[in-house]
């Protein structure tokens, strides 16, 4: 199948820094694609070449099959919104949404009918005459996404479009998006900086690094299977530990595990033996941080309530099914024949008994 945005090849660096390099990657029609990675990873950048606003000094863009490489935005059939919104201040919510369309001399009863159907769409209703400044960051958003709908391009950009929201307005806004993208049958791209936003929203996930494509995959893909360590350590939350492959018979790899996979045991039966530093109660799960000279970022994630206290010894197995072998050299995956990778991710059974997941058992 063809792809209906595809990057050959594209580099746009600033004196041999920032930017991105040699990024190959197709778009699927109708998909959501969301660019993830650290900040200065070149996300936005990789945005910027598709819609126009940098051009790449190599490789080649194409949209719906065209080459735009060197079209400017306007030529190149797509609607952006933006983390600022974007949005005229003297102008109201009606005046922004139509703005576009009067420009392009669209016919008025064209307009009316578009702007009618995103104003309902993204309940809008009985804030058409209000200025910007008379709306909370949630409803200029939706402004902002009202606009992109009624420009009836197939293409939608998104740079960290919800980064100015709080927690409980991101979430709401988040599910507007997903409803409005699958209704319209919408190809967005949506960089952001936010695992939970990528991985709940999209299809795919480009996870990025030092401007390169570190990997593409769908978000069940990439948390179970990253490409590297650095994939392993920037997805999930918490993000997986790494362990030595010596602590664990393994010389000369790394060791991956992800928290919900790693269980309480007594210390005689267990594969590494730690210290609890801190313990985390989150409502629904309690997460046990702990200390070991051979591993980083170990964390034990129980289900409610755990007793356990800082500077409590512990006792983990860390199942050979779940393990993610990494090479100590590259940080590149290593096949492991052990692995079952179409596990899910609910707590594995302790190997001696269900009740050496709590801590007071854990003594003879």
């Amino acid at each position: 199948m063809t792809a209906f945005v595809a990057m050959h090849g594209v580099s746009r660096r600033w004196g041999g820094r920032g930017g991105v390099a040699d990024v190959t990657l197709d778009v699927a029609e109708g998909s959501f694609v969301s660019v993830l990675g650290p900040s200065g990873c070149g996300k936005s950048t990789l945005l910027r070449l598709v819609s126009g606003l940098e051009v790449p000094q190599v490789g080649r863009i194409e949209i719906a099959g065209r080459d735009v490489t060197r079209l400017p935005a306007s030529q190149r059939g797509l609607s952006m919104v933006f983390q600022s919104y974007a949005l005229f201040p003297n102008l109201s919510v009606r005046e922004n949404v139509v703005f576009g369309m009067k420009v392009r001399k669209v016919p008025r009863a064209e307009r009316e009918a578009k702007y009618s159907q995103a104003v309902e769409m993204l309940g809008l209703e009985g804030l058409e005459a209000r200025k910007p400044a008379a709306l909370s960051g949630g409803q200029r958003q939706r402004v902002a996404l009202a606009r992109a709908v009624v420009s009836g391009h197939p293409l939608c950009l998104m740079d960290e479009p919800l980064s100015n929201l709080d927690a409980k307005l991101r979430h709401a806004v988040r599910r507007d998006i997903k409803a409005l993208q699958r209704k319209l049958g919408l190809t967005v791209i949506y960089v952001t900086h936010d695992q939970t936003e990528a991985m709940s929203l999209s299809d795919m996930v480009v996870l990025m690094r030092d401007g390169r494509v570190e990997q593409v995959d769908t978000p069940s893909r990439l948390y179970a299977r990253p490409v590297s360590d650095f994939a392993a350590e920037f997805v999930g939350d918490p993000p997986m530990a790494m362990i030595e492959g010596a602590a664990l018979g393994a010389a000369g790899r790394m060791i991956g595990i992800r928290p919900e996979h790693i269980v309480a045991v007594q210390p005689r039966h267990a594969d590494l033996t730690g210290q609890v530093r801190a313990v985390e109660y989150l409502g629904a799960q309690t997460h046990v941080v702990i200390d070991h000279d051979a591993a980083r970022g170990l964390i034990l994630g129980v289900p409610g309530h755990a007793d356990w206290q800082p500077g409590d010894e512990i006792g983990l197995g860390i199942p050979d099914e779940h393990r993610v072998l990494f090479d100590a050299g590259t940080g590149r995956v290593e096949e492991n024949p052990q692995q079952d990778y179409g596990a899910d991710h609910r707590q594995t059974a302790p190997r001696d008994s269900r009740k050496a997941l709590h801590p007071q058992p854990l003594s003879d």
